[in-house]
């Protein structure tokens, strides 16, 4: 069904509605159009172009659509392009001529860009919603382990032993960030472009801040040109979404590398591992592996759509419509990886022993010891090098490092800084890895959480 048809004389080219249908996949925004509608049925008996009775009848009308979209009876008819004119035109087999009166000073161009804010402001929230979840599971995760520690890395090489509390805090406090965009994002989008029609508003009585009142948004839109081109929101809900799926991926990647048989600190429930067709003794951590490799996917959909949006003029164009399909898939893949890397650290166990022998490595004491020096006054270069010396000594002759320190008189009295734990108990500083520093960060950790949350409304 062509809404546009009095203009043209001949049906559109199938190949051309092949390539503009979009019916497809955003039927999945029917919920968000139909509340867009009832707005815009009540915008307009507001400002007198519809009758009370007409308003109610057409509400009932949108309502009886709804219910044949939930219960996967909405008969669908080959010229629906878009899920927005398949809702129109059976709004018309329904009521007629009232149906009819639906699209009055109303544009697919700021119904789709209402609909898709509705959409997003949405998303945002359950996506934000999924990465406090995984918050919660590092926390768990760190409770059940309060005194287990391993070693922190630099370069992927052995640098200084940490709380794993205090490991997976960083993970927190960043997964935390996300939050903070997705928020962000969701707060800047919040602004109503029903009543922009096409890009120029319209000559009827239509009142823009009353229907944005009922849809919840905090304000109409300030530019009738601006509401119906504007993606900004969805290309920094992509960015949102893809910073975060960078964050998973680096979950991801120590995962790997934690239940791997050269490091093996953790091991993965079986739940969330898989086996191999061909190796028996095979149990891979497929779960973290996914989600790393999800992460190229969202930064692939948020770099698509910045290229498509790069050259487009004032105002509307179609090209926009290619807008849906990257949002749609990385808010899917993101709560999938969420859900996924929520359960394997719920179901994580994780071998205090083994990483604590790695973090109790005699050599990353080295540190501690030049840190011992300075506080006698010896300057930090100096100390520095002198650790430096005795280190590759103890490298290349395979030599205990302890017993090399043993014979410096400058050293000797201070190690006890290689007893098990002991140069960990010495990061005391605010922010600090070690078990004095951790009830503060835990406390500010916390109250980040729950600030989160109030953002979120949850």
């Amino acid at each position: 069904m062509a809404l546009w048809a009095g203009r043209f004389e001949s049906a559109m080219d199938q190949a051309l509605f092949e390539l503009s249908e979009s019916f497809s996949f955003d039927r999945a925004l029917y919920h968000y159009d139909l509340e867009g509608s009832a707005a815009h049925v009540r915008g307009l008996a507001h400002g007198g172009l519809l009758s009370e009775a007409e308003r109610d009848e057409l509400l009932g009308v949108l309502a009886a659509i709804e219910r044949e979209f939930d219960a996967g009876a909405f008969v669908t008819e080959a010229g629906d392009e878009d899920v927005h004119m398949a809702i129109e035109r059976r709004a018309i087999e329904i009521a007629g001529p009232l149906g009819a009166r639906l699209h009055t000073g109303r544009s697919r161009n700021d119904q789709v860009a209402t609909t898709l804010r509705l959409f997003t402001r949405d998303a945002l929230g359950h996506v934000g919603e999924g990465v406090l979840g995984l918050v919660d599971a590092l926390v768990a995760l760190a409770e059940r382990h309060p005194d287990a520690r391993l070693p922190g890395y630099t370069h992927l090489q052995r640098a200084q032993a940490v709380l794993l509390s205090h490991h997976l805090s960083a993970h927190a406090f960043a997964l935390l960030r996300d939050v903070g965009r997705l928020a962000d994002a969701r707060a800047r989008l919040d602004v109503s472009p029903l009543g922009a029609g096409a890009l120029a508003g319209s000559s009827l009585p239509l009142d823009p801040a009353y229907t944005a009142g009922l849809l919840g948004f905090a304000a109409p839109f300030a530019n009738s040109m601006d509401a119906v081109s504007d993606r900004d929101f969805v290309a920094e809900s992509l960015f949102a979404i893809a910073l975060t799926g960078v964050h998973l991926s680096r979950l991801g990647e120590e995962l790997v590398l934690w239940t791997s048989s050269e490091f093996a600190f953790a091991r993965l429930g079986d739940a969330f591992t898989t086996g191999s067709s061909m190796l028996p003794q095979k149990k891979n951590s497929d779960v973290a592996e996914l989600a790393r490799g999800k992460s190229g996917r969202l930064v692939g959909n948020l770099t698509g759509l910045l290229v498509t949006l790069k050259g487009l003029p004032l105002s509307y164009n179609r090209d926009l419509q290619e807008d849906k399909e990257p949002l749609f898939d990385s808010v899917r893949q993101v709560l999938v990886v969420l859900r996924a890397l929520t359960g394997a650290y719920g179901s994580l166990e994780f071998d205090e022993g083994r990483a604590a022998a790695a973090a109790d490595d005699e050599l990353l004491v080295a540190i501690d010891l030049a840190e011992a020096l300075v506080a006698e006054g010896v300057p930090f270069r100096e100390a520095h090098e002198r650790l430096g010396r005795l280190v590759g000594e103890a490298v290349r002759t395979g030599a205990r490092l302890y017993d090399l320190v043993g014979g410096d008189p400058a050293l000797a009295a201070h190690r006890d800084l290689f007893a098990p734990g002991a140069a960990l108990a010495r990061r005391t500083t605010p922010g600090a890895a070690g078990p004095i520093a951790a009830p503060a960060q835990r406390a500010r950790l916390e109250g980040e959480i729950a600030a989160a949350r109030a953002r979120l409304g949850l």
